[in-house]
């Protein structure tokens, strides 16, 4: 199946599916989805859109937790989709802290390259960046992707700060997007 760029939705992880946590999500059970994100997934996929995820997870370099942790977090989020009716098509996660010296640790580009890579898309230019920080936008931003900001997670403060985000749409969640995003508009 072919996609296009204008059909694909890239969402962050932590403060988009699910809860945020300052201490970061370090367990399954710390693993806590918005059930309204993963129904808006699910919409978004029988809509005819390609969902894929691009999440910072420097809890890895920092030992707060394992990569069969992670794996564990990212096989529940699918089973939570697919029983919901829908499908991610690609999970790509930065496991680098932030003095790494990385390529893939969101502000950089690396993360959305590499669902570009798995996808087989020429550009990302005209996708949907949807996250709860600045670095998520800027990320999106620098490929082409439109940005969209959800007040969740880190979201409202990000939008109180009102920096950089002069091209973002401004959405409550995830499922605030979809509504919006599948209807018609003029």
């Amino acid at each position: 199946m072919s996609i296009s760029a204008q059909k694909l939705i890239i969402l962050d992880r932590d403060g988009v599916i699910n809860q945020d946590s300052d201490q970061y999500i370090k367990t399954l059970d710390e693993w806590i989805p918005y059930p309204s994100a993963i129904k808006a997934i699910a919409r978004l996929y029988q809509n005819g859109f390609t969902l894929a995820v691009a999440t910072n997870q420097s809890g890895l370099a920092r030992g707060y937790f394992e990569e069969d942790t992670l794996t564990a977090m990212h096989q529940q989020l699918n089973h939570l989709v697919e029983s919901a009716g829908g499908k991610i098509a690609h999970i790509a996660y930065c496991p680098h802290g932030p003095d790494d010296h990385c390529q893939c640790r969101k502000p950089l580009p690396g993360l959305l390259l590499e669902i570009q890579q798995q996808l087989g898309l020429a550009s990302l230019k005209g996708s949907w960046m949807v996250g709860d920080s600045l670095r998520d936008l800027q990320a999106g931003e620098s490929q082409g992707c439109l940005p969209v900001l959800v007040r969740t997670g880190k979201g409202r403060p990000t939008e109180e700060k009102a920096q950089g985000l002069e091209q973002a749409k401004i959405f409550d969640d995830l499922a605030a997007f979809a509504d919006w995003l599948l209807t018609p508009h003029g």
